[in-house]
């Protein structure tokens, strides 16, 4: 049996998920929601998947100070010590750093696994098979692994990675990261057969996390590392709720993923959805014979297609004429809207908030 003690995970939980409005809240985010009716909250789900590889206590979920509760609620097994508490949003690279600060205390050995929590993945097993040659390569060499997924249609709102296919290595080497190309590019890339989409998940060890944010966030570096003597230790709240706010607003992507000279990437063998948008859960969902995707509902549905349905307390809702829809309720809120427009919905909730108050959104 591998040898887990030095394997570690990030597990980034501190997202607004603004496009899964209204459903999903600032107080209330799509990560603690069981989006797809499973069962499990999309927190749970990926922590359950991680705890395949890696010890329940070398997990550490990093979230809003706002989210703690929400957290202990849904993984009660989970102590809190292993809670990280952002008291400002400052993106991912801060949290990355100060939780890779509170790892090398711990374990200097350590390699760690940084994961979003509201990414859906159904092939556990190939995942986990993923990961483990990723590990590996992260514990050979200094250098940054990523899982990359392949890429099905030019989406514009991932960020894509230029690697090697003829790299005979498990993990091939990266020649280049673009940020959420136009589709222009975006074609371009998926003809050309040499590019994966970024799934935001980072295998590295943590003297490489160090060394690359002495390297190239040097300030971001300094700020947080003062704070050393108190990781892992009552006092370290209170030097985060301190210091915190002053780190740069800045992503892992353009921070440190961009600039570092090795990194690879392990072409992933699992099924991947990050679920953004209403769309993309509609992709993930059986449809009822008619091809709408429900949760939480009883539809009657007479020449209605493509549109996806929720409600709150098994509503039952009739649907006759109305194909590619969003219908979505929460509480006050009641949104039916096009698929089509469904990049729009975060602009929609400001307005809604703007007009109704912010306890909508």
């Amino acid at each position: 049996m591998k040898d887990t003690k030095n394997y570690y995970a990030l597990l980034m939980a501190g997202g607004v998920g603004s496009r899964f409005w209204p459903v999903s809240t600032q107080s209330f985010p799509k990560q603690f929601h069981d989006m797809l009716g499973t069962g499990e909250t999309l927190l749970q789900k990926t922590f359950a998947r991680l705890l395949k590889l890696v010890p329940e206590d070398q997990i550490l979920v990093l979230t809003n100070a706002a989210y703690n509760d929400l957290v202990k609620e849904q993984l009660p097994q989970i102590k809190q010590k292993n809670i990280v508490l952002e008291s400002a949003m400052r993106n991912t690279a801060p949290c990355i750093l100060l939780s890779a600060l509170k790892v090398e205390k711990e374990n200097p050995n350590a390699v760690m696994i940084v994961a979003p929590s509201d990414a859906w993945i159904e092939d556990e097993d190939a995942f986990v098979n993923d990961l483990q040659i990723a590990f590996d390569a992260a514990q050979q060499e200094e250098t940054i692994v990523t899982l990359g997924i392949q890429p099905t249609f030019p989406n514009t709102g991932y960020g894509y990675i230029n690697y090697d296919k003829g790299d005979s290595a498990f993990a091939k080497a990266v020649k280049r990261f673009t940020e959420k190309p136009n589709y222009e590019a975006a074609k371009e890339f998926i003809s050309s057969g040499d590019y994966l989409w970024n799934a935001g998940m980072f295998i590295w060890s943590v003297q490489t996390v160090v060394d690359s944010f002495k390297t190239f966030l040097p300030e971001m570096y300094s700020l947080l590392n003062a704070g050393k003597e108190f990781y892992n230790l009552p006092e370290e709240q209170e030097f985060i709720d301190r210091v915190y706010p002053d780190a740069e607003n800045i992503s892992i992507d353009f921070g440190i993923m961009e600039k570092h000279t090795n990194v690879k990437v392990v072409p992933a063998t699992f099924d991947w959805n990050d679920l953004g948008t209403w769309g993309s859960l509609y992709d993930k969902m059986e449809g009822d014979g008619g091809g709408n995707a429900i949760v939480n509902a009883r539809v009657i549905a007479t020449n209605a297609s493509g549109n996806i349905i929720r409600t709150e307390g098994d509503k039952v809702v009739v649907l006759d004429g109305l194909k590619d829809y969003i219908i979505v309720e929460k509480e006050e809120v009641l949104v039916i809207m096009p698929k089509s427009k469904e990049q729009d919905i975060k602009e929609i909730r400001n307005r809604v908030q703007s007009k109704f108050g912010s306890k909508l959104g």
